[in-house]
């Protein structure tokens, strides 16, 4: 997608570039879905979402994750990393960092109505995900597909016919989970999860990959955009000047450049838009 000068100096919105299509790709040959079955209209369902720092899923599709609590889906999130590491600020610690992304992740999920206790925290270290160990992390992830049975998942996309480029963190998040989705469906892989807690296979019906490089459904957001844009406002720590000195406070000015900035990632003729690639039993 493309993001606008007012916006690039943002540091938040320069990591959201970053995990984006410089240019917004054109939506080609959409799937045929049902009206019942479009992310607008779902309701009663439960949606698990994999999302690599505590900031993603809201920068890809807060109002999208708004929009599906307000219709009665239940929402579940797991958050790979702490993102303990992005801050400038030379009197920053890694542990305190931590905590204040997390209160950021804790305030922007009540805006989109997520309960903090659906929020489930892997704990791994910003920028290390690709160093964890592959085969116990991709059974964490089985098991919380196993244990929430989701209707629906969303996660970064991998790439459709190929692999899709992404800064680190991104790029384990998002292989990891496609093959957690088989070691899911398949006890064998991890009958721990059976023997000890009952957990039963299960195949995952429908994604929607978000930070999609060839996405095919768009999701309209008009009408829930200042929702977005506070629930992205949430996340202080990822902007100017709070990311070189850290204050929990953003300044008026950077609010209006983020709000410009997303407004242009997310315009589609004149709507405002969420962007995934959809891809039935995966």
């Amino acid at each position: 997608m493309r993001i606008l000068c007012s916006a690039v100096i943002l540091v938040g919105l320069g990591m959201f570039a970053a995990a984006q299509p410089m240019v917004a790709p054109m939506i080609e040959n959409p799937p045929a879905v049902a009206d019942a079955d479009r992310l607008e209209t779902v309701t009663g369902k439960s949606i698990l979402v994999f999302t690599p720092h505590p900031d993603d899923e809201h920068f890809a599709m807060a109002a999208t994750l708004s929009l599906l609590s307000k219709n009665k889906n239940t929402i579940h999130v797991v958050i790979f990393t702490n993102d303990n590491r992005g801050s400038k600020d030379l009197e920053m610690t890694r542990e305190r960092l931590a905590q204040i992304r997390r209160a950021e992740e804790e305030a922007a999920s009540k805006v989109v109505d997520i309960p903090i206790e659906n929020l489930h925290w892997l704990g791994y270290e910003d920028g290390d995900l690709e160093y964890a160990d592959p085969k116990h992390l991709r059974g964490e992830l089985a098991r919380q597909i196993k244990k929430y049975r989701p209707d629906i998942v969303f996660s970064p996309d991998p790439g459709a016919t190929w692999v899709q480029w992404h800064k680190t963190d991104h790029r384990m998040g998002a292989n990891i989970t496609q093959d957690a989705f088989i070691a899911a469906q398949w006890h064998l892989y991890y009958p721990q999860h059976y023997l000890d807690e009952k957990l039963e296979p299960f195949s995952v019906p429908l994604v929607y990959y978000y930070y999609s490089q060839a996405p095919n459904y768009e999701v309209d957001i008009t009408g829930l955009y200042e929702t977005k844009v506070k629930a992205v406002a949430a996340h202080v720590s990822q902007f100017e000047p709070s990311n070189s000195k850290y204050t929990p406070d953003m300044p008026e000015e950077t609010l209006k450049q983020l709000h410009e900035g997303l407004r242009t990632a997310s315009m589609s003729g004149n709507r405002l838009v969420e962007r995934f690639r959809r891809q039935e039993s995966p």
